[in-house]
């Protein structure tokens, strides 16, 4: 597998991709454990819909369970743009998460102002990087809720 370089996903589309793509086969692979530097994180695959193509994207993610839900963060290691994910989801904020070996829908709520920053805070306190990569962009690393939809949605 390929190494993790965080500086080089910051600005290598397609190194991210390669490593993203094997990130995506061992958790299938192995009904959603991943080793490497994601062995201690919980790790979904979210499949968006494309904002400009209307098509599938698929994305492995870290993700945190704060107060119940699992929150995702758009940071790509303080990358000056925000990975395309957070444009899909800011235009189709409904998606497909696979967590282990489940596979469900989502409704996608982007976290602002005071909940975000007390998100934002408690993802921190668990991997600290997060600080450091909002301190390499100028844009504000954007979180995003991710609720299980149910069968009335």
């Amino acid at each position: 597998m390929q190494e993790f370089d965080e500086e080089l996903f910051r600005t290598d589309t397609a190194a991210l991709k390669v490593f993203n793509d094997q990130i995506i086969e061992e958790f299938r692979a192995s009904d959603g454990k991943v080793g490497g530097v994601f062995e201690n994180h919980g790790i979904l695959l979210l499949t968006s819909t494309g904002a400009k193509s209307g098509k599938p994207r698929l994305t492995p993610l870290a993700y945190f369970t704060i107060d119940g839900s699992m929150v995702v963060v758009g940071s790509r290691g303080g990358a000056p743009n925000h990975p395309d994910w957070v444009h899909n989801l800011r235009a189709h904020p409904v998606a497909q998460v696979e967590v282990g070996a489940e596979s469900f829908e989502v409704t996608v709520r982007e976290l602002r102002g005071d909940r975000r920053a007390g998100v934002f805070g408690e993802i921190n306190a668990i991997v600290p990087n997060f600080d450091a990569y909002q301190g390499k962009t100028t844009r504000v690393i954007p979180l995003f809720e991710l609720r299980r939809r149910t069968a009335s949605e």
